[in-house]
């Protein structure tokens, strides 16, 4: 009996980290090279791209967060600084059915690395001679949907 309620539970998915990197990173201070005062209101703008793929060894993935940061004086187009980083996680990962993998991937995975890369970027301005810039959490799911939908419309056929 209780084997059969044993079999009858769902697995759980089971992710681990294995590691995790900056693969590739740029920092420009361009207030700096002008010889301008960094003393002006920052508008920031960041880009986020997310990345998976299958590593060779079984049931391990790579899964990269690019961000492009864009920080520019509120008045006036004056560039302060531009950072992009690409952040990569290494996870083995059991007991995800096919048609779940590539959410979880792209919502999940990204969710456990990203303190992590918050912090490199706010050392990374802090050290530029900004203020660190503490990233704002960034909603995954709704990231994953909008790229979905985007696909879906860019595959569907333009009406005549």
């Amino acid at each position: 009996m209780a084997e059969e309620e044993k079999a009858a539970q769902p697995v759980q998915p089971q992710m681990r980290v294995l590691g995790q990197f900056v693969r590739d990173m740029s920092f420009e201070n361009i207030v700096a090279q002008k010889g301008a005062s960094p003393d002006v209101q920052p508008d920031v703008q960041v880009q986020v791209n997310l990345d998976a793929k299958k590593r060779s060894q079984d049931k391990q993935y790579e899964v990269g967060i690019k961000l492009n940061i864009t920080s520019k004086a509120k008045e006036g187009d004056t560039v302060l600084f531009v950072l992009e980083i690409d952040y990569v996680g290494l996870f083995h990962i059991e007991n995800v059915q096919e048609e779940q993998l590539h959410p979880f991937l792209l919502i999940e995975c990204p969710r456990m690395i990203f303190p992590f890369l918050r912090r490199v970027v706010s050392d990374i301005t802090r050290d530029g001679g900004f203020p660190p810039l503490n990233l704002e959490n960034i909603d995954f799911i709704s990231l994953y949907r909008n790229e979905i939908a985007r696909r879906q419309n860019q595959a569907a056929p333009a009406d005549a």
